[in-house]
């Protein structure tokens, strides 16, 4: 007997199943992403501002004054600095975690889960306990280091009873690179703990067998097979924290002075609290075309990678 054909459904074709399910995304994209850009982008190259909403084209002037800011050059490198200095850290830490959370050991479950919460936390609630952390007078981190000798009378680390981690230039610089690697290091974690369980066991069961001992797997095996996705981790890390303003804007305002601004932070009161829309959309827009650049490099560096 012949069996009789099934009459066609239309979510039997491949074709209009993946339209479906991408839908929703692109339309996301386009809405929240791709609209808001080309405003920026439109913005950029006119002269508004809130009070004057026209937008009359000016050409390149708003980036060429954006450009001979002082401020601005001094903000654009101190972006450049928070994010490559904080995502060596990153990168580190969040090896050395995947390794430990992809063993076996007792309670495991428990410590992913407190170290998940710096991420699953909303950012502007971590910076808000952070701001009481590291607070001038009343900071839980200078009580420590006072209890046990680097404060105070003849303390190791300073005379007084405080080190003033927000208000001094160094310092403030240093916390808040601390706070951004507490804070991304979970998500990087994450993503190089997914590529580590992806490896196949008969590769690592051949390289014991093989006598490669703890550190000689990690080297030549593991982290080499991982390198696409640690790359891909590093990309998320650096474009998400190129971007921020959260972190900054909550703890010190920018300052003191300008030692801690960001270009988030810094087109987000030209433009916003300034009320210079046009200038505030090209200093944002100066980030597009590095942030393009370094994603296509390391796109392909993860590309190549993974064919080798």
């Amino acid at each position: 007997m012949s069996r009789r054909a099934l009459p066609a459904f239309p979510f039997d074709n491949r074709r209009v199943v993946g339209i479906l399910f991408l839908t929703p995304a692109l339309l996301y994209i386009l809405l929240l992403v791709g609209f808001p850009f080309l405003l920026a982008i439109a913005f950029g190259f006119s002269d508004v501002t809130v009070g004057d909403t026209d937008l009359n084209f000016v050409g390149l002037q708003n980036y060429m004054a954006v450009w001979e800011n002082d401020v601005f050059r001094q903000v654009f490198e101190t972006t450049i600095r928070f994010t490559l200095i904080s995502q060596v850290f990153i990168l580190i830490f969040a090896n050395i975690l995947a390794i430990i959370f992809t063993q076996d050991f007792t309670g495991k479950w428990f410590a992913r889960f407190i170290f998940i919460l710096p991420w699953a936390t909303p950012v502007s609630l971590a910076m808000i306990g952070w701001l009481w952390m590291l607070d001038t007078k009343y900071s839980p981190i200078d009580y420590l280091l006072l209890q046990t000798g680097f404060l105070g009378p003849d303390g190791i680390l300073s005379n007084n009873r405080n080190l003033f981690w927000l208000a001094t230039p160094d310092l403030s610089q240093i916390s808040v690179i601390f706070v951004q690697v507490w804070r991304m290091t979970p998500l990087a974690t994450v993503i190089l703990m997914a590529g580590l369980s992806s490896i196949p066991t008969d590769i690592l069961d051949q390289a014991e067998v093989d006598g490669a001992r703890f550190m000689r797997a990690l080297l030549q095996i593991k982290l080499p097979l991982i390198l696409p996705i640690m790359v891909i981790a590093l990309l998320f890390s650096m474009i998400t924290m190129f971007g921020d303003m959260t972190v900054v804007y909550v703890l010190t305002r920018g300052g003191p002075v300008d030692y801690t601004r960001v270009l988030g932070l810094y087109s987000f009161q030209v433009g916003i609290e300034g009320g210079n829309l046009a200038q505030g959309a090209a200093i944002s827009l100066f980030a597009f075309p590095l942030l393009l650049a370094m994603a296509i490099f390391m796109l392909r560096t993860a590309s190549r990678a993974e064919v080798q």
